[in-house]
């Protein structure tokens, strides 16, 4: 399916959907959602968009500043996943417990139908997230029309959303907590600046910084970590003292998913 494809398809999924409410993360998918949506007409979407300590600043940042420029209707919410020990305890279905929170709160604040950015490829991923989305009724219209990441970002570049088109994947900071260690505002907070740090230092990449049961790792994408890897850990043992936090970093090859445990086993 080309781009010209994908946005007639879309835009017929949105326009039997009626007025709508879009859960906006701020990556490709959700993004890219919202422009076709804001331009579809009778659609009349409202934006949310979760602000968090779990969520990346610059992602935030890069909503905020598409609303402003497209004349979005933005609402900015706070989904309360900080205050329910479930999420708060990180485990292997903490992304349930974060979407029923988001989900359950838009709900408050709507009759809209709700919209995710979930995608075709995310049906192949262990995705607890999409079991808070039915009880919700939320709408994937990326999924309806048949549509994966590729096409979205294909369909991105011909919308001219160039800070977009080639977003790098980048889950919810929560997700580099490994599995069953506590999520807090400190550990966010510490993988925030260490992500921070490594990104001015090398430039946009592929990147994770991993709490761990055995410490504190940075995982890169393969050009990143033959290039940069080994200046790494000097440059972050600043960050990590002035978070209390044992070191020196472990910097390694980035692995997809490599803080989630499952059955207690690392996935290989």
């Amino acid at each position: 399916m080309d781009s010209r494809e994908a946005r007639i398809c879309i835009e017929d999924v949105l326009r039997t959907t009626g007025r709508v409410a879009i859960a906006v993360s701020g990556g490709v998918d959700s993004m890219t959602l919202a422009h076709v949506a804001a331009s579809t007409p009778n659609v009349d979407p409202v934006i949310y968009h979760a602000l968090s300590p779990a969520v990346p600043a610059e992602a935030t940042a890069r909503v905020e500043r598409h609303a402003a420029g497209f004349s979005w209707t933005l609402e900015i919410l706070n989904a309360g996943e900080m205050q329910d020990p479930d999420y708060l305890a990180n485990p292997v279905n903490r992304c349930f417990f974060c979407k029923t929170n988001l989900y359950g709160r838009i709900s408050g604040l709507t009759d809209r139908v709700i919209l995710s950015g979930a995608n075709l490829d995310d049906l192949g991923d262990y995705r607890p997230g999409l079991e808070a989305a039915r009880n919700h009724r939320v709408r994937h219209p990326w999924i309806e029309a048949g549509i994966g990441k590729p096409v979205i970002r294909r369909l991105a570049r011909d919308l001219g959303l160039d800070d977009v088109a080639e977003l790098p994947a980048s889950p919810c900071l929560s997700s580099r907590i490994e599995t069953g260690i506590p999520v807090t505002r400190e550990r966010l907070a510490l993988i925030s600046e260490v992500e921070g740090v490594v990104r001015a230092e090398i430039g946009d990449t592929t990147l994770r910084c991993r709490v761990r049961r055995d410490g504190v790792v940075v995982e890169l994408e393969p050009g990143a970590l033959a290039t940069s890897g080994n200046r790494l850990p000097a440059l972050l043992q600043g960050v990590l003292d002035r978070h209390g936090v044992p070191g020196p970093v472990r910097v390694e090859a980035y692995r997809r998913g490599s803080a989630f445990l499952r059955d207690g086993a690392r996935p290989e």
